[in-house]
């Protein structure tokens, strides 16, 4: 699936990611915070467990449950 990644600065030079598919808007429910665009058109597997460099978990399930997938607190990554 062909997807948008964002990314937001947290505490502690972490980061928390959001991924969309590919020219969706992010959510109303997710935009209340800063996010940058990291990358476009990105080709990632939804099917996977997890997307373990942007601490995301379950992103199929996420991204028909919700329209996105969101990193989850304790799965932050580094800068």
């Amino acid at each position: 699936m062909r997807v948008d990644i964002y990314r937001r600065a947290e505490a502690q030079d972490r980061y928390s990611h959001l991924v969309v598919p590919e020219g969706y808007a992010i959510p109303g429910e997710a935009i209340n915070t800063d996010w940058e665009s990291e990358r476009r058109g990105q080709d990632l597997d939804e099917t996977a467990s997890q997307w373990p460099q942007f601490g995301i978990s379950e992103p199929g399930r996420q991204l028909r449950d919700k329209g996105y997938a969101i990193t989850s607190v304790d799965c932050q990554t580094e800068a």
